[in-house]
């Protein structure tokens, strides 16, 4: 009984130590008024309208932040109404300014008029840092693969629940995205994803695999910290609006 009363004692002196290493360690103390406040920022006058810290990629009247993913010229999708549309055979766009992990909104519609089935129907992309891709796709009544369905990370992982709407009704991606990080050739903090498809949790800060790709194993090859945001030319008109992001500024490991 005594060495286990001694054993439970030293246990619990531990415990207390660790906890006071901890809290000596902590920068600040609890509700310490000397803390720096977080800066503040003014939403937007309605949820879908960007804060005052984003950086507004495309608000409805110009390509001016995007080029072609080919070759950098300027951006050929069409412009109209709000919104722009890939146009055959224009190619992918890409943002002229390079991001790494940050906060993203954008809308998308499908044609409303239904051409083409399964991975032929709507199909676009949005692809963080160039390469690791929400899918676009019009999963409204149309049967595809699991791994390739709206709002999937292309190729690794399912959305938990299929919430597209019509054809050519708008949809909403709120997407929390952080970089991946390197050492060298080794990836020592995957990146991570969330996603909201119309206001519901789709992806819940999920580690992506590695770069997505088509009938290919994900695989993480290192790159820059920051890198441009790209939208998918598939060969179907799809429109996108309301495009902003904010960077974000991550912890360290």
């Amino acid at each position: 009984m005594r060495n286990k009363a001694t054993k439970g004692l030293i246990m619990a002196m531990l415990i207390t130590l660790a906890a006071c290493a901890a809290q000596e360690a902590a920068s600040w103390a609890v509700h310490d008024r000397n803390r720096p406040a977080p800066p503040v920022v003014t939403p937007g006058a309605e949820s879908r309208l960007p804060p005052s810290d984003a950086v507004v990629l495309f608000d409805g009247t110009g390509l001016a932040a995007w080029q072609s993913a080919k070759d950098g010229s300027d951006a050929r999708w069409k412009v109209e109404n709000g919104y722009m549309e890939a146009t055959s055979k224009a190619g992918d766009i890409q943002t002229r300014q390079a991001f790494g992990s940050c906060q993203l909104h954008i809308e998308w519609a499908s044609p409303e008029v239904v051409a083409g089935s399964d991975q032929g129907r709507g199909n676009s992309g949005v692809f963080l840092m160039d390469k690791y891709e929400v899918q676009v796709l019009d999963c409204y009544e149309n049967v595809t693969y699991a791994d390739g369905q709206t709002a999937a990370i292309y190729g690794q992982k399912p959305p938990l629940v299929n919430v597209c709407r019509k054809p050519g009704q708008w949809q909403t991606y709120d997407i929390i995205f952080h970089a991946p990080k390197f050492d060298g050739q080794t990836v020592v903090r995957p990146a991570t994803i969330t996603v909201l498809h119309n206001g519901v949790l789709v992806q819940d800060h999920w580690e992506i695999q590695g770069t997505t790709l088509h009938k290919t194993p994900a695989r993480y090859e290192p790159h820059a910290g920051t890198l441009p945001l790209r939208l998918q030319d598939h060969g179907n008109p799809v429109r996108f609006r309301n495009i902003w992001i904010r960077p974000l500024a991550d912890e360290p490991n």
